[in-house]
């Protein structure tokens, strides 16, 4: 019999293989979405809500099968979750009108939803000292994003994009029995079956839930958004072929998803919030910068005009997008450490609510950047709106727990704290 070592190390290994291939699957339009734009002469919204649109399922999914792995344990349900994908994920490849894909695309989204029954599972097989750490390496499969960057274009260019979803539908079909075969359930780590739906939904009720769903909206919906919308970007701003800009884009988006268990590590040493606050900031210049187009300028000096050029060259702009992803890779590992410290009896119904509001935010955010592209023309418009939503988490942030900490720390220690005093949640 498998030793409780050796079934951590086979859970955790499996479940962030799976996720990683559902990650893949889940953002694939972001490259044959490409060409499909092409083919059926799409406009920019349009190809916004077909890229987001598997996004969408995987976002409302999260919560309930959050519910389900707390009830019935992450292996089945994962399992279950995978098989029921393979058909839709094949049937895109014999897709033709714009409205097979927006209906394929819910039913493929399902593959998002893995990440709530993975984090529950996995969350429950260490303690509270490693969960961090564990659900930081989990949460790398993210990087499934990058696989699709490194295979779909190669794919596409060599078969055409039909081949994708054949390829991906025969990897999840392999996946879905190999972790059926060699993962484990543990009865003690499911809820009784005397516990309502209403007992489970209950801590919804708390404040702090809604402020993690604003704050994962940004670091995790942020970063979907970004894997989505990147290629496109820079084909369009850069003038980069597909295969270069979809392998640029991986500069954002691998380490983004592989730095999180580093990230689940910092929260586990430091704490969910230090961690979190410096996510938001660092993000927040990067962004601010990012936004800037690209201008030129006429200036009238003594010795007549002269003309300017300002914009971000492509090298700059990658790395301001790098820095920008290993921010929200720290992100998304220090706002489920946020859970597992408040939540400990709740993981999955609360990390569910808060999947589903950054799945919502990859979903959302791609149709506004197409939106605001088709009426401002502007390529860094979607930066725009990214500095926009980061700044409410940063106002949110400090209100409900800087300024709360401050409050509480001078209230402890008298009328009269020193006048250089370090709040708590700074020290």
């Amino acid at each position: 019999m498998a030793s409780q070592q050796v079934k951590q190390l086979s859970v955790l290994t499996l479940s962030t293989t799976a996720f990683t291939l559902c990650f893949a699957v889940w953002v694939m339009f972001a490259i044959i979405g490409i060409p499909i734009k092409a083919e059926l002469g799409l406009t920019e919204t349009q190809f916004g809500l077909l890229a987001s649109t598997p996004v969408l399922t995987g976002a409302l999914s999260r919560l309930p099968l959050g519910m389900l792995t707390d009830r019935f344990g992450g292996r089945i349900v994962f399992t279950v979750l995978m098989l029921s994908t393979v058909i839709p994920i094949w049937m895109i490849s014999a897709a033709t009108a714009y409205w097979h894909f927006l209906v394929l695309g819910l039913f493929v989204g399902l593959a998002g939803g893995s990440f709530a029954v993975g984090i529950s599972y996995i969350a429950r097989w260490f303690s509270k000292e490693r969960q961090g750490f564990a659900m930081g390496i989990f949460g790398a499969g993210n990087a499934g994003a990058a696989i699709t960057k490194f295979v779909a274009p190669s794919l596409v260019i060599a078969f055409g994009w039909q081949m994708v979803p054949r390829v991906y539908a025969v990897a999840i079909l392999i996946m879905a029995m190999v972790f059926w075969l060699f993962t484990f359930t543990d009865k003690s780590h499911q809820m009784s079956a005397s516990v309502s739906v209403r007992q489970q939904l209950a801590p919804l009720k708390d404040a702090r839930v809604w402020r993690y769903c604003q704050y994962y909206s940004v670091v995790f919906g942020g970063y979907v958004a970004l894997s989505l919308w990147l290629t496109k970007y820079y084909i369009g701003e850069y003038g980069l072929s597909i295969q270069t800009a979809a392998l640029i884009a991986t500069v954002f988006i691998l380490p983004s998803g592989m730095i999180r268990a580093l990230g689940g590590w910092l929260s586990d040493r430091f704490g969910a919030h230090s961690v979190t606050w410096w996510v938001m900031w660092t993000a927040w210049i990067c962004l601010f910068l990012l936004s800037y187009p690209k201008t030129d300028m006429t200036v009238q000096t003594v010795n007549g005009s002269r003309e300017f050029a300002l914009g971000l060259n492509v090298w700059i702009f990658t790395a301001l997008l790098f820095v920008v992803g290993i921010a929200w890779g720290f992100g998304k590992a220090s706002v489920f450490k946020y859970i597992a410290s408040d939540f400990p009896d709740d993981i999955g119904v609360v990390s569910g609510i808060v999947g589903l509001f950054g799945g919502l935010g990859g979903f959302l955010l791609p149709v506004m950047f197409g939106v605001l592209l088709d009426v401002t023309g502007i390529n860094s418009s979607i930066f725009m709106l990214l500095y926009g939503v980061t700044c409410i988490s940063l106002l949110w942030m400090y209100f409900a727990e800087v300024r709360r900490s401050d409050y509480f720390a001078r209230s402890a220690s008298g009328p009269k704290p020193a006048r250089n005093a370090v709040p708590i949640s700074h020290r």
